[in-house]
């Protein structure tokens, strides 16, 4: 009768833990996330010390031409805000998303995203931010923005995204 106890107090345990982390994976609004301790308020919209003010004034994503992973000159004025933002506040951290469209293999735009998001690492680490505050992620196609088949939404899904966390990497 002790090993049933036993068991059921280390089920509900179990439990408990999957219930911890409600909104999956990592990011600013993502407590006890893939990147870091604890979650982060995103901030007010006005505040250029918040993740909030980076993802809606400087921008968190730029986007691709199809099979590509060279940053377009829109891109690079992007990443050159993303960089100043990240060098003026070291306390934050980075995970750069790749993303693909639809088309292809799972395999080749897992492949595919992962060269996207190293290009945007390479850029950033270029701009002077320390490379241990970034991680790469590539999640293919596996997470699209919007579902269909015309250029339009295939290229929002052709993407990087760079998701801030707070805790500089060491």
């Amino acid at each position: 009768m002790q090993l049933l106890t036993k068991a059921a107090l280390g089920l509900a345990l179990v439990a408990l833990a999957a219930c911890n982390n409600p909104q999956g994976m990592g990011g600013v609004n993502d407590p006890g996330g893939a990147f870091g301790e604890g979650g982060i308020s995103q901030g007010a919209l006005n505040d250029p010390n918040s993740p909030a003010y980076f993802s809606a004034t400087v921008g968190d994503t730029v986007n691709f031409l199809v099979d590509q992973s060279t940053l377009s000159d829109g891109a690079r004025t992007t990443l050159a805000g993303q960089a100043q933002w990240l060098n003026a506040h070291p306390n934050y951290a980075a995970i750069i998303e790749g993303h693909a469209d639809e088309q292809g293999t799972r395999e080749y735009n897992l492949a595919l995203g992962a060269r996207r998001a190293s290009a945007v690492q390479e850029y950033l680490i270029s701009q002077g931010v320390a490379a241990t505050r970034l991680r790469t992620v590539s999640y293919g196609k596996e997470r699209p923005l919007a579902v269909c088949s015309t250029e339009e939404c295939y290229y929002k899904n052709r993407r990087a995204v760079t998701v801030i966390s707070i805790g500089a990497g060491s």
